[in-house]
């Protein structure tokens, strides 16, 4: 009798872990529909429904699946960012000299500024909000920290390439970087055709300064 209830118990485990994952999946269906007009409107200007006027889902379902506006923000930017802090990684694991890292290292950086700058503009109108907004903090702190340690990888990396160590701890070197970053995505979007070159310049001349 035991041994039947026991075998209940982790077939209804499993069966709630194959609902969670589904929920899950949904969640992040919802937020890959949602990011196009979080991108373009940034966190102020976007609610719920108009977030579903602009896609092919209702109202009601991103209510079901988002307890608010908030919730779903968070949902979008942790998904979008769980993939930059992976864009370099393939250039970091590959590069035989500090050179073909730089550039690699460049090349992705120029892409990611001029394809998906929208994107990235929402991360910062994020941050910017979660000096006000507590609900976000714990979120944006966990992807600052994941953003931290993308950059210390390239660093490390260009640093062993050269037989150095980084002259500067992780958050440090972080920001170091994301001000630049951030420096370059305002005057991108204001249409500086010289931000991204700029920055591409500022970071060749940064790396072996501090690597």
């Amino acid at each position: 009798m035991a041994r039947q209830a026991t075998g209940a118990a982790k077939r209804e485990a499993v069966a709630e872990a194959v609902r969670d994952d589904k929920f899950n999946a949904r969640r992040i269906e919802l937020a890959e529909a949602a990011l196009e007009t979080l991108g373009e409107l940034g966190f102020a200007r976007t609610s719920l429904r108009e977030i579903a006027q602009n896609s092919a889902f209702t109202h009601g379902v991103f209510h079901y699946y988002f307890s608010d506006k908030l919730d779903l923000i968070c949902c979008c930017v942790r998904h979008y960012k769980a993939k930059c802090v992976t864009r370099y990684d393939e250039v970091v694991a590959t590069a035989t000299s500090r050179d073909e890292l730089t550039e690699g290292f460049l090349a992705k950086l120029a892409a990611t500024l001029q394809t998906e700058a929208r994107m990235h503009r929402l991360w910062y109108d994020l941050r910017s909000q979660a000096m006000f907004e507590a609900a976000f903090r714990k979120d944006v702190l966990e992807i600052d920290k994941s953003l931290e340690a993308m950059i210390w990888r390239i660093a490390s990396r260009y640093a062993e390439l050269g037989g150095k160590r980084p002259a500067s701890s992780p958050a440090a070197l972080y920001a170091l970087f994301d001000g630049l970053f951030q420096s370059a995505l305002l005057k991108h979007l204001a249409g500086d055709k010289g931000a991204i070159p700029d920055l591409l310049d500022e970071v060749r001349y940064l790396l072996p300064t501090v690597c």
